[in-house]
Order: structure tokens, then sequence, then C-alpha cells
């Protein structure tokens, strides 16, 4: 190697950026040769052998000017000195160009750029020599070779390759050729020019997304059978023009149309996402696209038409989930529509069970909600019945402490939590154990623990723990207990019957009535028989003195003096009777629910007693499609309780091989019952009127309620006539109705004190009473009448209510207020209340001057009078009373005051305006009163002012200000239509009148 200083020559301009330094050598950096210097000087060069068969060395030091490519080319070296070096390079182009043996293009189609790799560079040993060492191009070798390969730059020999056309990858994807490199030889006209070896290229043309996804159907169609989920229910396919996968494929498919019950999936398969229904949609029509690799949708969506075909279904058909009642409709069918489809199957026989589920109506169903008494009465039990369990009242009040359901849709239930217990009062009951006698209980019972819970018992009230009677429940038994008298002797008897039944501990409402009539007992739940299980006898009680005590919901320990052995459920309706049973005819009353299912055809047909379950049997389907369009729903209450009852209907079908060969599904609905009207009770009648003492004394006494109506109404929407639709302004008008209906208990309640019996009384004709199967309890608060009736028999029982008072000096007034209900309190009347007054008759001698001796029940004259002969009052203190000889003065008197004041009023008339005619005309009628209870004396020539006390006065204007009429002129029951319509001109005159008008009422004779 040769170490070369770069740098110019001083002082020489466009000197060679080379400097020779003596000894040292030249590097032609490029070229390959070297220049040496030698010792010594010489004229010329030589040729010197060097590590490299290019170099050439000098034999001194010369300076060297810039080296043209000419110099090179001629081999000519120009020197400093002026001198020209002239030398000889070796002979070029020894060797081949060098390609590599195989290349890999891209190029993608509407471009003409080949990418590859590696890269096409074509290298020359003999570089770089001018010519030899250059590439001067490439040739392709192949037929129809759509590429060129073009030379980039000649010494560094590299190329490209295009195409020279458009192409296509849908005509070709890929193209293979071979390729040479040749050089520029040993001159410019390339001759003897060498040649590489031939490469092979493979080029792939890479594709466009130019084409979108097309269906190869126009359209498809498809069939299913309703009822079933497929997989695959059709394929739609698609394809692609493009030629390469990623353009070529389709990769995902989608429904256009929405909320359709179908999908699909990539490669087409469509399927249905539920079950199809010929009845909900007979054809389903889906618009379906595709989209490619490259997200091309394709070009027009395809029609795909899904038609539904109709199976065969086995089971009941025609019917509605929701059934609407409307109250006082009376019967309504329930499957007007329905029939049995089969499917052709060889039926022989077809059971169907029609199950009306109200259970969580009441006690079990839907019944009529009067008290318990009242019902038993209704199905005609014998009388006698004492209820255990009523609703709290002033009457009977033990039940108030209990809880209860507070209710008024049905009726009112008990509820014991095991810790509560009623004590009812003596006298309440009264059984001869020797006699015949009944129990009767709605109960419901869960499990229970293993300890006895009594529901009834009758034990001794102190000193012992006996029991003498008593209905319990233990470990889901009904047992009832019944120790005989001391007098049947000392040999075992028949004590406990026990009966195992599931209803009492199946946490629902059943209906228990015990028959006893010793020695036989006798069970009925749910107006069925049941016999005793086993019967348990003992030794009858001993011979004692001890009363008893009755309690409801446990058992009185008399001996210990607390209750034991509670009750845990809920109880209703506890009645016992003694003297009679109840009969089967009577006991089926008490429990058949006021709703139920009806069918009129009997063939075939069973009912439970409830009519909640019907069942139908038969071998002819056609048949039993009429019998089930028969069945109907029924609601006899004329206000039932509004609310769901839940339908089921099983089936059985069978075939010649007597087992079932077809399945048919249960059918569930309900029937809603409408909320019915709720009826408005009107009392209404005098309510304020007068007697005179002496009808209060009398044996018959005053009739409270002389002129009572009772009315009920319900309000109903009318809709307008017309189409009310159309008009949004138009409202529906409300009417009321008046409707006919019962009434199970008005009250009587004394308003103030309670009733003083030694001196007061409300009494009412028994007999009459009882002929209308009417029930009337009474005590120091009032009177209850009970029993269910017409609203007309309880409005003439009302009327026989009298008040007695047999000592009514110090009375003056007294007030009732009444009270109706129905359906046991739920629908209850407005409180009528009435106030009667006494009125006093006194003896004229002993108060001749009544200013000094004025009796305290007299008040001023110039209140309101009474009317005697209507023994009405419309104020509520007017107890003036005038004996029937000061009739004559009365008339004369009040002929000369009513002369009088027309003379007042043409006075007043003349000292005013003329306009004010018309508003004193007619005055003179208004000043009418009824004057039968007083006896005046009018003194015209005194004022006003100077006649009367100042507390006269006071209250005078006090009562001028409230009612805006004439105190002392005007009578309380005047109704002159002038008083109505001019009551303001009225006070102005009163001002007028009462300067001029005035009387001495010191001469009132009572």
């Amino acid at each position: 190697m040769c170490s070369v200083r770069l740098g110019s020559r001083e002082g020489s301009a466009g000197a060679s950026p080379f400097r020779v330094t003596p000894g040292k050598c030249l590097c032609l950096a490029g070229l390959g040769i070297s220049l040496c210097p030698l010792k010594g000087r010489q004229k010329s060069a030589s040729l010197c052998q060097h590590s490299s068969p290019h170099l050439t060395r000098l034999n001194a030091a010369w300076d060297l000017q810039q080296i043209p490519a000419e110099a090179l080319t001629n081999s000519i070296l120009p020197v400093s000195n002026g001198l020209t070096l002239y030398f000889v390079f070796p002979s070029v182009n020894k060797h081949k160009p060098w390609i590599e043996t195989t290349y890999h293009g891209i190029v993608t189609e509407n471009d003409n750029t080949v990418l590859l790799d590696p890269p096409l560079i074509a290298l020359d040993k003999d570089a770089p020599l001018r010519f030899a060492g250059e590439i001067c191009g490439f040739k392709i070798h192949g037929q129809n070779v759509p590429f060129e390969a073009v030379v980039v730059d000649k010494s560094t020999g590299e190329g490209i390759i295009r195409s020279k056309e458009k192409l296509d990858c849908e005509l070709q994807k890929d193209y293979t050729f071979t390729i040479q490199a040749y050089d520029c030889g040993k001159g410019p006209d390339g001759a003897n020019a060498k040649k590489s070896h031939k490469a092979t290229v493979h080029i792939q043309v890479n594709d466009v997304n130019e084409y979108a996804p097309v269906f190869k159907e126009k359209s498809y169609k498809a069939t299913v059978i309703e009822g079933k989920r497929y997989d695959n229910v059709l394929r739609v396919e698609a394809v692609d023009a493009d030629c390469s996968p990623q353009f070529s494929q389709i990769c995902s498919y989608e429904i256009v149309t929405p909320d359709v019950p179908f999908a699909i999936d990539k490669d087409g398969y469509i399927k249905n996402t539920e079950k199809l229904s010929y009845g909900k949609e007979h054809q389903y029509k889906l618009t379906v696209t595709a989209y490619d690799c490259g997200k091309k949708r394709a070009a027009e969506d395809v029609l795909v038409k899904i038609s539904i075909k109709p199976t065969c279904k086995p089971g009941w058909q025609g019917w509605s989930k929701r059934i609407e009642y409307e109250p006082g409709t009376g019967s309504l069918a329930l499957f007007p529509g329905m029939h049995l489809e089969t499917c052709d199957e060889p039926i022989t026989s077809v059971e169907a069970t029609v199950e009306l589920e109200t259970n969580h109506i009441g006690k079990g169903c839907d019944r009529d909600t009067y008290s318990e008494k009242s019902i038993h009465r209704l199905c005609g039990a014998a009388s006698g019945t004492a209820e255990l369990l009523p609703p709290p009242s002033s009457a009977a009040n033990w039940t108030v402490g209990l809880p209860t359901d507070n209710g008024h849709d049905s009726d009112q239930v008990f509820e014991f939590n095991g810790t509560q217990a009623v004590k009812i009062p003596d006298g309440v009951v009264t059984v001869n154990l020797k006699e015949p006698f009944m129990i009767s209980v709605w109960m419901r019972h869960g499990p229970g623990t293993k300890e006895k819970e009594t529901i009834l018992c009758n034990s001794d009230k102190t000193d012992m723990n006996r029991h003498h009677y008593a209905l319990y429940v233990h470990n889901c038994r009904l047992v009832f207990l019944f120790r005989q008298d001391p007098s049947q002797g000392k040999s075992y008897q028949p004590a406990e019957f026990h009966w195992k039944l599931n209803q009492v501990c199946d946490k629902e409402w059943h209906h228990y009535v015990v028959n006893v009539e010793f020695p036989a007992v006798s069970l009925y739940v749910d107006g069925v028989s049941y016999d005793p299980f086993p019967v348990t006898e003992d030794y009858p009680l001993h011979p004692s003195k001890i009363e008893t005590q009755l309690v409801v919901g446990a058992c009185w320990q008399g001996g210990e003096l607390h209750m034991a052995q509670f009750f845990r459920g809920n109880l209703a309706g506890l009645m016992i009777r003694s003297g009679k049973l109840e009969n089967k005819k009577v006991i089926d009353c008490l429990y058949t629910c006021k709703e139920g299912l009806d069918l009129q055809m009997a063939d075939g047909v069973h009912m439970n007693p409830s009519q909640s379950t019907l069942t139908i049997e038969g071998d002819d389907i056609d048949r039993i499609d009429k019998a089930m369009q028969h069945i109907s729903y029924l609601n006899s209450r004329q206000f039932p309780t509004p609310g769901i009852r839940r339908l089921k209907i099983t089936s059985t079908v069978k075939c010649f091989n007597e087992e079932a060969c077809v399945s048919i599904p249960s059918v569930e609905g309900y029937v809603m019952v409408l909320q019915p009207e709720e009826p408005k009770i009107s009392l209404s009648g005098i309510n304020h009127f007068a007697r005179s003492a002496s009808e209060f004394e009398s044996s018959e006494g005053v009739s409270l309620f002389p002129e009572l109506r009772i009315i009920s109404t319900i309000t109903r929407e009318v809709e307008p006539e017309g189409d009310g639709d159309e008009d949004p302004t138009v409202q529906e008008s409300l009417v009321s109705e008046e409707i006919m209906h019962n009434l199970d208990m008005c009250e009587v309640t004394v308003l103030g004190e309670e009733l003083n019996q030694e001196q007061e009384s409300l009494e009412i004709d028994m007999t009459r009473l009882q002929q209308k199967g009417i029930e009337m309890s009474s005590s120091n608060l009032g009177m209850i009448i009970t029993g269910v009736d017409t609203m007309a028999n309880y409005e003439e029982v009302l009327h026989l209510i009298r008040y007695r008072n047999w000592r009514t000096a110090a009375l003056f007034d007294r007030k009732f207020k009444l009270l109706c209900s129905e359906l046991n309190g739920r629908y209850v009347s407005n409180e009528f209340q009435v106030e009667v007054n006494v009125i006093h008759t006194a003896s004229p001698v002993e108060h001749a001057n009544h200013i000094a001796a004025q009796p305290q029940f007299i008040h001023p004259v110039h209140h309101s009078f009474v009317d005697l002969s209507g023994h009405n009052l419309a104020n509520p203190h007017p107890f003036s009373v005038v004996p029937s000889t000061a009739t004559v003065v009365i008339v004369v008197c009040v002929s000369f005051l009513v002369f009088m004041i027309i003379l007042g009023v043409f006075r007043i008339r003349a000292a005013h305006q003329r306009t004010m005619r018309d508003q004193d005309t007619g005055k003179e009628n208004e000043m009418d009163w009824d004057d039968s209870a007083l006896t005046i004396t009018v003194n015209p020539m005194e004022t006003y002012e100077d006649q009367h006390s100042s507390e006269e006065e006071e209250e005078e204007e006090e009562e001028e200000s409230e009612d805006g009429e004439e105190d002392d002129i005007t009578s309380a029951e005047s109704e002159s239509s002038e008083e109505e319509e001019g009551e303001q001109e009225e006070d102005q005159q009163n001002v007028n009148r009462q300067q001029q008008l005035e009387w001495d009422d010191s001469t009132l004779s009572y």
C-alpha cells in the first residue's frame, strides 16, 4: 500500500488535488493504479510490477495534474513540468458480468414497477475499467413476456424490471422468464461484450379489489315447518371475480332486513333463531348481502323467501288467554270457539278437566260477605244460633282485641298467633249438653307443633281444669272432646272423636260442621261427611257446681287461672247452636261458592261441590268440543270480589291400544272479574222536629225516623253519541242510576249522654221484626238491627223505632245517629242525624207576668216561630208554646200588625226617591209569619231601642249578620220568592222598619 497526502500545490491554480512525495506512491482511488517514484531522475516512465498487475510505477517524483477521463482513455498522464507521460495499460474485459441465479418480483395490476428480491444488480470484475467494467444492459428471454429490464447505473450495474403493458391479475397471476446482463465490451462500440449467466425471474401480479361480490342466484326460496329449530334452512352463495384470495373470497354475509327470527353465518347458511309459527307469519322475506375479505359489499343484495308450513299440533285451539267478566252480566261462556285438534290420530276417548283457581279469593272462593249469622239465616238454618266471633261492635265487643284482615271485600277473618284468645261473655251461648247441638267454623291452619291447639273450649271457670267440651287440632288431626254429664253413670262413654284429615294442615280455607247427638258425632268438611277414627272412651265428669267458661282460641285452666293450648291460624264464622243439628242441605248452602264453573250439558260431566273443577269424558270429539264451548263462568254476587281467577285445562287422549297416543298440552288462562260499580247508600228524611212532652211520655213514644228514605245509586260513565274519537274535546258524561240491593245492618247510636234505662229507651215492635226475620240488639249506646233484607223492608223496620222518655221535665232535646251498611260493612251509608225537641206545656195562671217569671225553656219571641201543626223546626231552640184559648186574640193582633207594617212601608217609600219604588214592591208578602204560637200586643208609638234590652239587641245583630233575614218580623218558615230574590233590599228596609215598628212582648201569654 502507498500513503497519499491529499492537497494542492501552493500557488498553482487549478493544480491537481494530488501531491506526490518523493519515495512515496500515489494511489489513484477507484482505478486500481499506483504511481510510485524511482530513485534518480528519469525523463521517461516505465511500468513497474507491483502487487497488482494493473499498477504503473514512476521513477521520479511528479506533481500530477487532474487526470481527465480522456487521459485515462488514451493512457496519457500530463505532468507538472509540461511533459506528458505516455504509458500503456495491460489487456481489459477479461471477466463476465455476474448476477443472482433467481429473482422474485411483485407487481400490482394497473402498475408497471416490479419490486425484486434481491434487487437487480450486475457485477463485473473488470470494473472500474471503462466499458469492460461497466454494465450496458439486460436481456430477457421468453415468449410474450410483457416485461423489460432497464439499466439504471452502468458503473454500479443496477437495473430494474418493468412491465411494458397493463397487467391484469384476473388474466394471468404470475410470470416466469430468464434474464442476462452484459457489459459494455472493450469500447464505446460494445465490441467483445461479455454476458452473464441466465437467471430465473418469477413475478407475481398483485390483485386490486376492483370487483364486488355477486350472488350466484337472483333469489332464493325455502320452506320450513313451523315449531322447529333448523340449523340450516338454506344457503346463499356469492362469488368475487378478483384473482387474489384476499379479494376473491367472501368473508361474511349479512341479513339486511331488521327484526326477523333468522341468522346467517359466514358461509351463507341461514337458520331460524326461534320456533316459527304459521299463525304469526306465513312467509318471511329477507334481504341478504355479502362482503369480500376486502370489505367490499355486493353490488346487488339478494332476496330470500322463507315460507312457513303449518304443522298439525295436537291440542286445544280457538281460545283466549284473558276473559273479562263484568259483574251482573250472568253466565259468561269461557271457550265459545274452542275445538280439539287431534291430527287425524285414531282417538278412542278424551278426558278434559277444567280447573278454576279461587283459593286466593275470600275463604276459598267468592261468597257473600254477610255475617255468618245472616248467612245461616239465608240458608235456612234453625234459629237460636250464637255467633262467637262477630264483627266488633258496641253490642258484641269481645273480639275488639283480635287482629283481623281489616278488609271489606271479604268476610271478617280473625287471626290467632298463639298468644291470643277471647272469653265469650256469659249468656251469649246456652248449650244443654243433653240435647243435640252443632258447631260450625271456617278454619285455615298449617302444619303446627305437637301441642294441642284449641279452637273452642268450655272448661271450669275456677278450682279445676276440667274440659267439658272442646274442639282442637293436634298433629293434623281434628279432635272433638265431649265429657258426659255425671248423671249418666260411671260407665265408660265415648269422649274423644278423632279425624285424620289433610285439610287440617294444608294452609287452605275449609268449612267444618260438627253435629253432636250423643253418642254419635258426625263431621262435614267442605260439605263432605267423614266418620271419626278412632274414638276414645272415658268416665263421665264428677258432679260439681262450678260454673264454666267458654273460650275461643285457647282453653281456660280454672285451677291455675290462665290460658293454655293456644291456637295458631285463622278462624271465621264460629257458630254454635243447641237443640237442633244442621242438615245436609244447609251445610251445602253454607259452603257453596257464589262463583264457579257451569255446564248445562250433564252427560259425562263430573263437578266437585265447590264448582271449581269440571271433568268431561267422551269418545266423540265433536260432542267434547260442543261441551267445552258451553262451559261458562258464573258469579251470582251483585258485588263480586274483583280480581283474577286462573283457568287451567288438562287433557288425556287415548287410542285403540288404550295408551296415550298423542300429548295434549295444557291450556292456561284467566278470568278477570272487573271492579263492580260501588253503590252509594243515602239516608234522607226529617232530621229535626219537635214533639210535645206528652207524646214522649206515652206508651208508644215518638217515631225517630217517620219519613226515612233509603236509596242506593251508582255512577256510570256514558260515552257521547257519535264519533267521539274524532273530536278530542268530547268527554264522557257521568250518569247516576238508582239500583236495588240488600242491607244487612243498621245501627242507631245516641249522641251525647248514654241512655238512662230508668227514664228513657229505644223500642221497636219485636213481633213485626220477627216476621221479617230481622234481629235486634240494644244497649245504653243505641240499637243495632241485623239481618239481610231489602232496603224497602229496612225502611219499614226503621219507621218502627220509637223513642220514649217518661221523665221529660228536664229534657229539651235528644240527638241520634243512623248508619246502615251492606255486605258486612263493605258499603256504608252516610251518617243521618236526627234531633228531636221536647215541647213543654205550661199553665197561663202560673206565669201571668212573663217578664217577672219566664221559664228557662222559653226563648225571646224574636226567634223564628214554631209550626206546631207540622212538628218541624228550622231553628234548633224554639220551644215557645201557646195554649189554644189565645187563638182569637192572636188573629186580631196579627191583622193589626200587618196593617201597621203596610203603613210603615208606605211612609218609607214616600221619604225615598222614586227609584226605590221597584225595590219596595212586594215587600208586604215578606212580612207574613206563622203566628199560631204567639200573642202579640203592638205599640207603634215606642221606639225599638227603648223597648228591648241590650242583650236582645246583640243577639238580634248576630242573627241579622248570619242569616240576612228579619229576626222579629219574618217567619223562619217563610219560603216566598220575594225573600229569595231580594235579600239585600230587605236588609235595607229592616233598618227603617225597626225604627217604626215595635211591640211589647211583656203581654205574651203562654
